[in-house]
């Protein structure tokens, strides 16, 4: 039987985009290179198996174009081969070390591969001081997270709200923050203020009612939840909260592994 989507949320150990993974209307980080169409097969721009061919083999035919290996190992991720991923942007990286785009990706890859320090330490060379990327400073906040270091990852979404004040993907992963210690309040004040910009999609509006659910609101949450979920799977969602809170262990051992995170902006 299908878990329901929260708990997949709670239980994932692998990103959603905090770095991971999700994509849509907040899309990720890590594809900050833009889109993958090519003018020669534009299918590769929305089917990821498609790029992965494409790219794969201007890859494989030179593994020294930083293009190719910024397309394939975005391509790889989106076909949830992130340990190829991470190789294939490794490789690229260490041959240009100075090119920020690689770093970004791979440190995004990494992060999508539960490597959460090394990921973070990626990423602090894929930007300088005196030009901060507001999306690398947000997945160096969510690796800082997936590591209990919590406090210290609201520091970097404060740093890339200054940059983009009121972007959503930003606040749902502050909201996010604030989910894993528990101040769970706060987390639904921050998830409100991303819903209420209106640019947030629907992995928004599931971690807002996420929040809502873990205080034990449920027919507020299934309300909100049904915004992007078929009926059942929205209540299916509610049930399997109940089901937590009700456990005598606390709600957050279930967190204990990635913690559920819209994904950061794709594009540049």
């Amino acid at each position: 039987m299908r878990r329901p989507s929260i708990a997949r949320l709670l239980s994932s150990a692998a990103v959603a985009a905090m770095l991971a993974a999700g994509l849509g209307g907040c899309k990720t980080m890590g594809d900050i290179t833009g889109s993958l169409a090519s003018k020669s097969d534009p299918a590769a721009e929305t089917d990821p198996r498609r790029a992965a061919e494409v790219y794969g083999e201007r890859y494989r035919a030179n593994p020294k174009d930083a293009d190719a290996a910024l397309r394939y190992g975005t391509a790889l991720r989106g076909t949830g081969q992130r340990a190829q991923a991470v190789a294939v942007l490794e490789r690229a990286s260490m041959a240009q070390p100075g090119n920020k785009q690689l770093l970004a990706a791979y440190g995004r890859a990494l992060a999508e591969n539960g490597n959460f320090q090394l990921s973070f330490d990626v990423l602090s060379r894929a930007h300088s001081p005196d030009s901060p990327d507001w999306r690398i400073l947000s997945v160096q906040g969510t690796a800082l997270d997936q590591m209990g270091k919590h406090q210290e990852a609201r520091g970097y979404y404060e740093s890339a709200l200054r940059i983009a004040p009121g972007e959503p993907s930003v606040l749902s992963n502050l909201g996010l923050s604030y989910v894993l210690s528990r101040d769970l309040p706060r987390a639904e004040e921050t998830l409100r203020k991303a819903q209420a910009t209106g640019r947030a999609d629907a992995r928004v509006r599931q971690n807002l009612a996420l929040a809502v659910g873990l205080q034990g609101r449920f027919t507020e949450a299934e309300s909100i939840a049904r915004a992007d979920l078929p009926p059942d799977e929205a209540a299916a969602n509610v049930a399997y909260l109940k089901q937590m809170l009700a456990r005598k262990d606390h709600p957050r051992t279930a967190m204990r592994g990635r913690p559920p995170v819209v994904a950061q902006d794709q594009s540049d």
